[in-house]
């Protein structure tokens, strides 16, 4: 247990936040007997994965715990089907790459997405045509209440769009241990619809791509598009992409002809990132924070020195900006802390 400890290292954004007490832990064992001190000293729990979806505005007051849990196992269901488990701790892209190396499809259009494997089903994360929840079999959490483990299936986590209980009702009331996926063995559905994969997939000169060939297509696309959080602090996509009414699209369409769109049914899901570009802000920098060049959906650290408040504020005048021009209401998909 450490007292007054730096949360620089432990959140991609690289703000010097600190925590009034901060562990790392290995098994439930030690989970149970940091919950039992924040009991006795009444306080409040900050949860550390990847660090790669939150904004530390300030100091946090509590105890913040870094779950350092790792191991993955296997269960063949038949010819075609595997169970991979995989400990919260373990970083997602090299998870993907672990099912990469058995050629188990499943998770290859969810290459390169920063954070750890207990934070996926938080929200539901997702990237060129797949998401967690299409692939997600269970995962075993522990009830920070009672100290009992349990088990949420796809039905009981109910997934969304960035979305799961565990952002709801369940949201400070469970930590997830581990998560287990459904994943193919050869008979793998091939996505390359989505996005820039076709296109990538020609420049490497493959017409019949394997699992591993989308995923490097992934790859080389984020790395063209998205800043190294070890590079420039950012937490990825700021914002949830929004879904709007088709009758208010339409409405739109009128007075911005090349705005785009993706139906589905009665709405339509607008990208955050041509919502705010088309108001300026891509490249823009104000002090210390900037929306990334190449991708104005992403806030970077552009000195290294901003504060959590610094990136906040920025955000805000981008919320703010977009609802103006288009009576659009941007979410924040980080976790402001």
């Amino acid at each position: 247990m450490q007292e007054n400890f730096s949360l620089k290292p432990y959140n991609t954004f690289g703000v010097d936040a600190k925590a009034k007490y901060f562990i790392e832990i290995h098994n439930i064992e030690e989970l149970k007997d940091a919950l039992n001190f924040s009991k006795e000293k009444s306080l409040s729990l900050l949860f550390l994965g990847g660090g790669s979806n939150i904004l530390l505005t300030k100091d946090f007051d509590g105890l913040a715990i870094k779950l350092n849990l790792k191991g993955i196992s296997e269960e063949n269901l038949n010819n075609n089907e595997v169970l991979v488990t995989a400990k919260a701790g373990e970083n997602w892209h090299e998870f993907v790459m672990f099912c990469l190396s058995k050629n188990y499809g499943g998770l290859e259009n969810l290459s390169l997405i920063p954070g750890n494997v207990g934070t996926s089903p938080m929200q539901n994360i997702g990237a060129y045509g797949t998401e967690i929840k299409d692939v997600f079999v269970n995962c075993q959490v522990l009830n920070l209440e009672n100290q009992t483990v349990e088990t949420f299936d796809l039905e009981k986590c109910r997934f969304g769009y960035r979305d799961s209980i565990f952002k709801q009702e369940g949201k400070g009331k469970y930590i997830i241990m581990e998560v287990t996926f459904k994943l193919t063995k050869k008979n793998h559905h091939i996505k390359t619809e989505y996005g820039a994969i076709t296109s990538e997939l020609q420049n490497l000169g493959i017409e019949k791509p394997t699992i591993q060939d989308v995923s490097q297509a992934v790859i080389n696309i984020r790395q063209s598009k998205l800043p190294d959080p070890k590079q420039i602090g950012n937490a990825g996509s700021f914002f949830k992409n929004p879904t709007i009414p088709l009758a208010q699209f339409e409405a739109l369409q009128q007075k911005f002809e090349n705005i785009q769109g993706y139906p589905n049914g009665a709405m339509v899901k607008v990208p955050a990132g041509w919502l705010i570009e088309q108001c300026g802000w891509k490249g823009k920098q104000i002090g210390n924070v900037a929306s990334h060049k190449l991708q104005s959906l992403v806030i970077i650290n552009a000195t290294g020195t901003a504060t959590g408040k610094e990136i906040f504020d920025f955000s805000t005048e981008i919320i703010n900006s977009v609802k103006e021009k288009f009576g659009i209401e941007l979410e924040r998909e980080v976790n402001i802390i």
